[in-house]
C-alpha cells in the first residue's frame, strides 16, 4: 500500500511576505531547482519514510521539531528549515510546511539570530496557520 504524497506549502507571514520564497527568489537558480527535488522527494516518499541522505536532516537542540533541507553550491550551504503537519485538515492534509531559509559559507556555523528568526517564525505559523501553496 503505498501513501499518498504529502502537500507543500510556504508560510505566510501575517505581514504578507513569505520568507522562504523570499529566501529562494535571492539563491541561484540550480538552488532552487535541488531544493525543488528535494521536497519532492520527501514529499514523495512520504516523510516518515524518507531516508535523508545529507539532504533533509532532522533538527536538534533549540531547533527541535524542524527538518532542514540541504544543498551545496559554489562554496555555500544553503538551507530550508521546514515542519511536518501530519493530518493538518486546515491545510488540506499531510503536509511539509517550509518556514524560511539561510545561506552560510561552507564549515561555518549559522549564526544564533537565524534560528532564533526561524523559530519566531514557526510560532507565528502555529497561531496564524497561514500557508501559501
Amino acid at each position: 500500500m503505498t501513501s499518498a504524497p504529502w502537500l507543500i506549502h510556504f508560510f505566510e507571514s501575517t505581514d504578507g511576505s513569505v520568507p522562504a520564497i523570499q529566501f529562494l527568489d535571492a539563491v541561484p537558480t540550480a538552488v532552487v531547482a535541488e531544493f525543488e527535488a528535494i521536497l519532492d522527494a520527501v514529499a514523495e516518499a512520504p516523510p516518515p519514510a524518507f531516508s535523508g541522505g545529507g539532504k533533509w536532516e532532522v533538527m536538534h537542540g533549540e531547533m527541535s521539531g524542524f527538518y532542514e533541507a540541504r544543498v551545496q553550491h559554489s562554496g555555500t550551504n544553503y538551507r530550508l528549515f521546514c515542519v511536518l503537519e501530519r493530518d493538518a485538515t486546515d491545510l488540506g492534509g499531510s503536509s511539509i510546511v517550509v518556514i524560511d531559509g539561510l545561506s552560510k559559507p561552507r564549515r561555518t556555523a549559522a549564526r544564533p539570530k537565524e534560528y532564533r528568526r526561524a523559530i519566531g517564525l514557526l510560532g507565528e505559523f502555529r497561531v496564524s496557520r497561514r500557508v501559501v501553496r
